[in-house]
């Protein structure tokens, strides 16, 4: 499986200079955070391919999820046999909807132990 993982910065390569079919060497797009609802959107219109995300610590400013992604925080997916486990956020550096401190963080994987437990694991995390 080939995955594009995408984080932090738009590349024109993908948006402005778009060419059809650019995408095609990939089995799905992975998005890390802190990019444009509207990014995202076009990479996934553009490419057809599924595209997972999670929220990364700058994402306090969307408005609205972007269509056509798959929001996988705090979610394990099975893609191809390979189980992928979206844990977004970043460390909790000031008061923000992402930002976890270690408790945090440890709650959210308490609470995904079911399904670890269930998945016996997984293979990759975002």
């Amino acid at each position: 499986m080939k995955i594009l993982a995408v984080s932090d910065i738009e590349s024109d390569r993908f948006y402005e200079y778009y060419r059809p079919g650019i995408l095609k060497e990939y089995d799905c797009i992975i998005a890390c955070g802190d990019l444009k609802a509207e990014y995202l959107e076009f990479l996934v219109t553009m490419s057809g391919l599924p595209l997972f995300y999670v929220h990364g610590n700058h994402d306090e400013k969307y408005r609205r999820e972007p269509e056509g992604c798959i929001c996988i925080d705090d979610r394990i997916v099975i893609l191809d046999g390979v189980r992928i486990l979206g844990l977004g956020g970043s460390y909790r550096y000031r008061k923000g909807k992402y930002l976890y401190t270690e408790r945090m963080m440890r709650n959210r994987i308490l609470r995904l132990y079911p399904a670890l437990l269930f998945h016996r694991g997984f293979d990759m995390h975002s």
